[in-house]
């Protein structure tokens, strides 16, 4: 029998990373649902504000009915998401990511170590029709592409950049696991935990409750209504805290052009 994966309701807060006459930018905790029903359009963008500190939302008038969520993340995945504050800088910034001209940067800390150290997966994903929870790679499947680097090797594991140039459902999760690297914490794509770490400090350090994977920074191009911005976004606690115990550095990115508030 698989293992269904277990999201836990989180604790941690959200945080402003941007805020901007017509969008803002908030950093996603792991845990936080953003799907959608039709019936219940405000939902996650009302989910999302709930986990963010009224110091920093009452200030700026951040009320679910005024905000549009221009893009999704997993629910286990923390980092950057943008929010339209009027309808017609949602649709400029829709129509960025529909047309592939936002640049993203993924940090994820996945089981052994990527050989060769950079380059490009281009393989197609469908849906796996075994478990219509989980993606797939298939020769017949829709096209998705994600560059990656590593960034740091560590015993039994390695800090991986991602740049996806396509958007599919698990993209990330379903490259890493296909390539022979699920992504720590991901029970979904992942296979047994732990994979022979005997180290009992180890061993709990790289087994959280979600998978480590961020989503760290985004180029957004200007659109008609909004500005060019490059916003980055911290890991949560715990996986800077696994960084530090794997004496993996943190890396940085040159920061670009922001206006307005901008604490990337």
């Amino acid at each position: 029998m698989k293992r269904a994966a277990v999201w836990h309701a989180s604790p941690v807060l959200a945080t402003i990373v941007y805020v901007g006459d017509r969008l803002v930018a908030v950093n996603k905790p792991a845990g936080v649902s953003l799907a959608t029903r039709q019936a219940e359009p405000h939902a996650a963008v009302a989910r999302l504000l709930a986990v963010l500190p009224e110091a920093e939302r009452l200030p700026y008038g951040l009320v679910p009915e005024n905000l549009f969520l221009v893009h999704r993340l997993d629910v286990g995945t923390s980092g950057l998401v943008v929010l339209a504050r009027d309808s017609e800088a949602h649709r400029d910034l829709v129509r960025a990511f529909s047309e592939h001209r936002v640049a993203r940067l993924y940090l994820a800390l996945v089981w052994g170590c990527p050989r060769p150290q950079r380059g490009t997966w281009e393989w197609p994903l469908g849906p796996d029709r075994s478990d219509r929870r989980r993606m797939r790679v298939e020769a017949a499947g829709r096209r998705a592409v994600t560059g990656f680097e590593l960034i740091a090797h560590a015993p039994h594991v390695s800090l991986v950049r991602l740049e996806p140039s396509t958007g599919r459902t698990h993209q990330l999760r379903v490259h890493l696991a296909h390539a022979g690297h699920p992504i720590v914490g991901d029970d979904l794509y992942g296979g047994p935990r732990h994979r022979g770490v005997r180290d009992r400090t180890l061993r709990s350090t790289l087994a959280p409750s979600h998978p480590f994977l961020h989503a760290w920074s985004l180029h957004l191009p200007p659109t008609p209504s909004t500005p060019e911005l490059v916003l980055t976004a911290p890991p949560p606690a715990d996986f800077a805290a696994a960084l530090g115990t794997l004496g993996i550095a943190f890396p940085s990115v040159e920061a670009g052009p922001t206006r307005d508030r901008d604490r990337s």
